[in-house]
Formats: structure tokens, C-alpha cells, sequence
């Protein structure tokens, strides 16, 4: 708009909004340390929502039969059915070097070594009641098969073939028809048999075969019955004629895949049933299919499936359409799905990154480009004959030779979950496994968080650990971390006893254990107290301020506990709380609340109090940020005018949402001398009254006799 001035006499009336609301700080949420089903090892991962961490992360793992939970699946449950909205997530396992992701192979139309175009055996033995033959897909001495026998005896018919099935083929009538002819129609009218064609002149059958689009080796072996074949099967028949189908040689491979979660439990291979079902398939792992490859334009379809479905019906996780081996198209496969790697490294406590595209499948990567066709087509826009073989063939498989098993024997064997996780044994962990995560979240630069969660861990087993995150949380200044001090079936005075050897005010405890109803399973199941505590912090933060207690029966109700492992009487949490561990009480008609907000600082001060030392995080926060712009800046009267801006409208705000009863920020002449600005410094001071929760209530009630004038 442009500026009104007044040239003659009169009135005008102009507007100045001062009402424009401050940016706030950026929006930060909790961080959970612990062992998943899946996901990206010692990757910290940022997630939205639960079924975006059940997507990255899985839900339930077996261990000596029997279905488990881990507690980071059940905190992020918690946290985020109570508003949670996002959450970094470290996933810890057993010896994390051992740990590797799936791969797969994609093959091409091209063979190393010698040529097989094709080649035929004329099998003339097929003698009434004595001979058959097999017809093998794969090669090895112990093949994925796909069986044609062909007695002379009468039993069960099919009437078509499909992979990796046995079927039988009888001659109508009696023993002495013509049953080469019979198998040669019915192998010419099979399209699963990849490669194969056969033709017939009594009882002469001649089979061919061509290249295969699903293995390596193509073979007809000629069995002589040793008995009557409905009985003893292929187990008591003796090959006698082999017939190799042609040079042996291996399919080279467009490209390889490989998943971005690492460990056995994403290998999905294995021999596919009638179905075409995989024996390792899983909802938490996938496999892959190439569908309409068009030789014409260089392009193909990808399709990453889930790994538990059947040929007849698929579930397409992701769909990946037109891509391409030319590394100079816009659709090359690596720009497309990604072929970032990144791995930790302990000695320099940094992420290492390799690869040249960020990463966009949620489930896989390319791994390698074996065949690249640049500039696939050609001046006039024909394909050019060497690139052609080297698209990749329609077909679908799986993904194999990942390592990284969760269950480690030098841990006792099966794994201990739930309340009889052990000082040894902490659902499949010991303390090592968490070393790594642990000293990299201490880099405030890369990951930001406001609250720490570690389930699984507790003091009394693992005190060195815990009081390294204690330090490294207060070196960071921006969180709070919510410890557990022992394990299920411990005493009021064991759970003292420990929060008394913790002096700080970044750390909280609560206690003690709930029982929950699993998430996944259903199964009510024993869990510590901050497994469910994630979700009060949420809830908290969702309904009121970071600054508000996250306690009490407006915001600390516990209602996806079933019940407190011990229910406290007014004497056990006067001993609690005066210990520094709040405690999770029972009321009848109410449930189970948590009932305190201390930290764990020994000395009284305003920041022995939750709601104070997360007002003080989150005011820290969004103050830095403001500051970190004003580095490089000219050190002048605008610059802090510049900074008073934005921080005093943003400290009004809090303080008319209740976090501060008054403030007073100084960044002028009388902190920023000569001397000062010559040290290129720029001095800021922030003065705070925080607000203080009304944790004891006392109520008098004072009876007067009739007609006794009340007090003013």
C-alpha cells in the first residue's frame, strides 16, 4: 500500500498491525534408543506418525517360538496415540558390524560364457510301466524343480503345469497309447515351462530348450521306475539319461538391488510354492518384480512387493514406472529409487555418506548398474542393438545374504523380554550394543530433540551407560531424559536408593512398572515406566505447554495402563517423592496418574522441578536460533535491536501462556562495551521468573458457630 500523507486540512485514518504473531522455535520432538524388528541399523530415523514407524520399523519379532514386543515399538506407540508428532528413532542391535542389508540380483537377457540358444535330447525309452522323466529348472545338485513325470500307469491327472509343482501325465486308455505324444502336447501348451518345446513320433519324445528366463540351467533327466511309481515317487527311481540343455552359463545381472533395513529377517528367498509364495517371506521384509521391459524406448517397470504375498495376489508396496539404465536419462534408475549409503563409524563418532542420489524407496536402494546403456537410442531414435539384451527380463524374485541376527548366544540364547529382562540380557542386548547411538545423539548440530527415552535400560544394571547420557544430555542443554532406575520386582527403597547417586536436573524418573496391553499382540505385558511416559509428555505438550507439569489427572492419566506394577499408598510416595522419583499412583475412579514432575537435581531450586527445566529447554531453543543469525553481523545498535525483536514479542507470548510470571532481556551499550565489541562479542542477558506448579494444596475448613461473622 502505498504511504498516505495529508496535503490540505482533513482527517485520516490509518491502521499499524502490531498484532502479527512471532515464529515460533522449530519444532522438535523426542528421540527413543533401543532394538527394533527392522529398519536402518545405528541410522538415526525421524518418523510421523506410528504406522510410518511400523513401516520402517516393524511391529513383532519371534524368539524361542514365542511373539514379542520391543519397548521402543510400544513408546512409539504410546507417544504418538497421544499426539506425538515426531520421533527419531536409533535402532541398537547385537554386534552391529555383523549387520547387512539384502540384495538382489536383476537379471538381463545376457549370458556369461558360451552361448545356449538351444539344445534337444529324443528320449526313446518311454516304456509302459518302467520309465518317466523330470523336467529340472534350476541347477545345483539339490535344484528348485519343476517336474513333469510321465508313467504308464493310471492314477491322477493335471491338467496343467505350473512352477515348482509335480504333476503326472497319463495316456487315455490303455498303457500301450501313444504317451510321448500326450507329454509333448502338454509341454508345448504350457507357457510356465520357460524355454522348453517338445515334439513326438510314437514313442519317441524330443524336447528342446532355450535360454531360460528364471535360472541358470535347464534339464531333462530319464528315471527308470524301480517300482510302481504312485508309491515311491521320484525318491526310488535311478536316472540313467542326462540332458544338460546345452553350455551351462550365468545370467549377468541389469542391476542389484539392496534393502535399507539390514539384517536375516529381511531375506525373503527361497523356493516359491504352487503359488508363488516365499518361505521367508514376511510382512517385514519385500521382493521385487520387473514388469513391460520394452526394448523399443530402454524402459521398465519396478515393482517392490511385500515379501509375505502369492503370484495371484501381489501387494505392491511401491511402483516405479518407466525407469532406465542410461545414466544421461532423467528416469535412470539410481536418480530415481535412490543409491545413498550411510553407515556410522565408532572411531570418529560421524555418519559416513556415499552414493550420488538421495535416497527416495522407502524400502530398497540401487546397489549397483551393471549393464548401463547410455544414450540407448540412437540418432533417429531406434534402439541400439548392443543395449537391448541388456534391459532386464519380466520376472520377479526375492532378496538374500543379509547377516545380523538379534539373537546372540553369548547372551544365553533366546532373548529376555518384558520384566525379566536381566543385567545381561536386555531383550536380546547387552549395555555395549547401545555405546554407539548413545555418543552420536550427543551432536546437537545433526539431530534435534526435545526428550529422551531409552527402555530397556535402567540404573541399577547399567549405571555406566546411564550416566553417560545424563552427561551428554547436559552437555547438550536441549532435552531431558527420562530414565528408569531399576528392574520389574524392585522395592520403594531399591528405587530411592538409586535416584539419590543422580544429581541433575536433565534427567527425570518415574516408577513403578505398568502392564500394558501390547499394541501388536494384544497381550497384557510388563513394561517400565518410561515406556509410557513418552506418551504423558505427549499428551502434555499437545494439550498445553512444554512448560505445563506433565503430571496430575488433567494431563499425567495413564489410560492405556491396565495397572501399576505396585499400588502406592500415600506413605510410599511421600518416600518417592521426597527421593527425587515420582511416582505412578492408582485412585480409585481415577486409574493410574503419574503424580510427581521432579528431576532428578538434589538441591532445591526452581530447576528441581520437570515443568521448569523444560520451559528453560524450549526458551534456550528458540533464543539460540534467533542468535545463530545474527552471527557474521555487523556488532551495532540495529543488529540488537534486530535480535530484541524477535526474542521479547516471543518471551510476551510465552508468559501470556502461563511459563513466565516476568522477563527482562539487555542487549544494549551497558553490556556491549568498546572493549566488548573489540572482542567481536555480542552480550546478551536474559532474565526469567518462571511460574511454579501447585503441587500441595492445603485446604482449612473452618466451623464457626450460628450467627459468627466470617472473616474479611
Amino acid at each position: 500500500m502505498a504511504v498516505e500523507t495529508l496535503i490540505s486540512p482533513g482527517v485520516l485514518a490509518r491502521e499499524n498491525d502490531s498484532s502479527f504473531v512471532t515464529s515460533g522455535p522449530v519444532s522438535v520432538g523426542a528421540a527413543l534408543i533401543g532394538p527394533t524388528v527392522k529398519g536402518p541399523v545405528e541410522i538415526p530415523t525421524v518418523v510421523t506418525s506410528y504406522s510410518d514407524f511400523v513401516n520402517k520399523f516393524g511391529t513383532t519379532i519371534i524368539s524361542a517360538s514365542n511373539t514379542y514386543t520391543y519397548f521402543t515399538s510400544i513408546a512409539a506407540y504410546n507417544y504418538f496415540q497421544n499426539g506425538g508428532r515426531s520421533l527419531l528413532v536409533a535402532r541398537t542391535v547385537r554386534d552391529a558390524s555383523n549387520w547387512t542389508p539384502a540384495t538382489a540380483s536383476v537379471n538381463s537377457a545376457l549370458v556369461t560364457g558360451a552361448a545356449r540358444s538351444t539344445a534337444s535330447v529324443t528320449i526313446t525309452t518311454v516304456v509302459a510301466n518302467q520309465t518317466a522323466f523330470g523336467i529340472f529348472s534350476n541347477s545345483g545338485s539339490s535344484p528348485s524343480v519343476q517336474y513333469i513325470f510321465i508313467p504308464t500307469s493310471s492314477g491322477n491327472v493335471s491338467d496343467k503345469i505350473t512352477p515348482n509343482a509335480q504333476y503326472f501325465f497319463f495316456p487315455s486308455g490303455s498303457s500301450s497309447a501313444n504317451t510321448a505324444a500326450s507329454a509333448s502336447a502338454k509341454i508345448n501348451a504350457t507357457v510356465a515351462y520357460h524355454g522348453l518345446s517338445a515334439s513326438s513320433n510314437a514313442e519317441v519324445l524330443t524336447v528342446s530348450s532355450s535360454i531360460s528366463q528364471v535360472s541358470t540351467y535347464n534339464g531333462i533327466y530319464v528315471f527308470a521306475s524301480a517300482s510302481n511309481w504312485n508309491t515311491t515317487r521320484l525318491g526310488s527311481w535311478t536316472p540313467y539319461t542326462v540332458f544338460g540343455g546345452g553350455t551351462v552359463g550365468n545370467y549377468t545381472a541389469s542391476f542389484t538391488l539392496e534393502t535399507i533395513s539390514e539384517g536375516t529377517i529381511m531375506n525373503s528367498d527361497g523356493t516359491p510354492d504352487s503359488a508363488g509364495a516365499l518361505p521367508s517371506g514376511s510382512t517385514d521384509n519385500v521382493r521385487w518384480q520387473v514388469v513391460n521391459p520394452d526394448t523399443s524406448t530402454g524402459t521398465f517397470d519396478l515393482l517392490i512387493r511385500q515379501g509375505n504375498d502369492t503370484t495371484n495376489s501381489p501387494i505392491v508396496l511401491e511402483t516405479w514406472t518407466n525407469l532406465s539404465l542410461d545414466p544421461k536419462s532423467s528416469n535412470f534408475i539410481s536418480k530415481l529409487l535412490g543409491d545413498s549409503t550411510i553407515n556410522y563409524n565408532p572411531s570418529t563418532n560421524q555418519m559416513e555418506y556415499s552414493g550420488s542420489y538421495v535416497n527416495a524407496s522407502r524400502y530398497v536402494r540401487v546397489k549397483s548398474v551393471n549393464l548401463l546403456t547410455p544414450d540407448y537410442l540412437d540418432n533417429n531414435g531406434i534402439a541400439k542393438t548392443q543395449f537391448t539384451a541388456s534391459l532386464p527380463l519380466a520376472n520377479n524374485g526375492a532378496f538374500g545374504t543379509a547377516t545380523g541376527n538379534p539373537f546372540d548366544a553369548n547372551l544365553g540364547g533366546a532373548a529376555k523380554f518384558y520384566q525379566n529382562i536381566s543385567a545381561t540380557n536386555t531383550q536380546g542386548l547387552f549395555y555395549t550394543d547401545y555405546i554407539n547411538m548413545v555418543n552420536l545423539l550427543n551432536n546437537k548440530d545433526d539431530y534435534q530433540f526435545n526428550i529422551l527415552f531409552t527402555p530397556g535400560l535402567y540404573r541399577s544394571d547399567y549405571a555406566g551407560i546411564m550416566s553417560t547420557i545424563i552427561t551428554n544430555t547436559q552437555d547438550r542443554g536441549d532435552n531431558i531424559f527420562v530414565a528408569d532406575m531399576v528392574p520389574y520386582g524392585s522395592s520403594v527403597t531399591t528405587v530411592t536408593g538409586q535416584a539419590a547417586a543422580v544429581n541433575s536436573s536433565y534427567a527425570t524418573t518415574y516408577w513403578p512398572w505398568c502392564q500394558v496391553s501390547d499394541p501388536a499382540t494384544g497381550d497384557l505385558v510388563w513394561v517400565p515406566a518410561s515406556t509410557v511416559i513418552a506418551g504423558v509428555y505427549a499428551y502434555n505438550d499437545s494439550v498445553a505447554e512444554p512448560w505445563f507439569a506433565p503430571a496430575g489427572i488433567n494431563r499425567g492419566g495413564l489410560g492405556n495402563v491396565v495397572r501399576a506394577e505396585q499400588k502406592l499408598p500415600q506413605s510410599s510416595r511421600d518416600s518417592l517423592y521426597q527421593g527425587k522419583v515420582n511416582p505412578i499412583a492408582t485412585f480409585p475412579g481415577t486409574g493410574v496418574v503419574v503424580y510427581g514432575q521432579k528431576t532428578l537435581q538434589t538441591q532445591a531450586s526452581a530447576l528441581d522441578r520437570v515443568n521448569v527445566r523444560r520451559l528453560l529447554i524450549a526458551l534456550k531453543s528458540y533464543i539460540s536460533q534467533v542468535a545463530n543469525t545474527l552471527v557474521f553481523e555487523q556488532n551495532t545498535i540495529a543488529t540488537r535491536n534486530n535480535f530484541l525483536a524477535q526474542v521479547n514479542p516471543y518471551l510476551e507470548n510465552v508468559q501470556q501462556r502461563q511459563g513466565l510470571f516476568a522477563f527482562k532481556v539487555v542487549m544494549d551499550s551497558t553490556n556491549n562495551t568498546a572493549d566488548v565489541i573489540d572482542r567481536n562479542e555480542l552480550v546478551g542477558q536474559i532474565y526469567l521468573q518462571p511460574t511454579k506448579t501447585a503441587e500441595f494444596i492445603y485446604l482449612d475448613f473452618n466451623i464457626t458457630p450460628t450467627g459468627a461473622s466470617f472473616p474479611a
